[in-house]
């Protein structure tokens, strides 16, 4: 859906997100409100993170309104980044524990 010049959103969807961005801040307060601990509480602060950002970008930034080529443009680079930073860290796991193999029998 493409914009016309000087169309504006109606001011009920940016209402609607503010609402959606405070009830996920709330959870993420939650998260340490409850003391959640672990890998549990990194995957649950990252995910309210990441929906957070995602709704900021999407509506206030107006990324949803645009062509799908600049979607593809700036989403894609992007997702290659965090597979190559996901490798990375399985790679980085790998290295750590090969090494503390051979230091711990050598």
């Amino acid at each position: 859906m493409s914009d016309t010049a000087g169309e504006q959103h109606p001011i009920g969807i940016y209402l609607k997100i503010w609402l959606l961005l405070f009830v996920l801040s709330t959870f993420s307060y939650m998260v340490d409100y409850f003391h959640v601990q672990g890998y549990l509480r990194w995957t649950l602060i990252i995910i309210f993170m990441l929906l957070k950002a995602g709704l900021i970008v999407a509506i206030f930034m107006h990324f949803q309104w645009e062509r799908l080529a600049l979607k593809y443009t700036l989403l894609l680079p992007t997702l290659a980044i965090m597979v190559l930073i996901a490798l990375m860290l399985i790679e980085g796991d790998y290295t750590f524990a090969t090494r503390q193999a051979f230091l711990d029998h050598g």
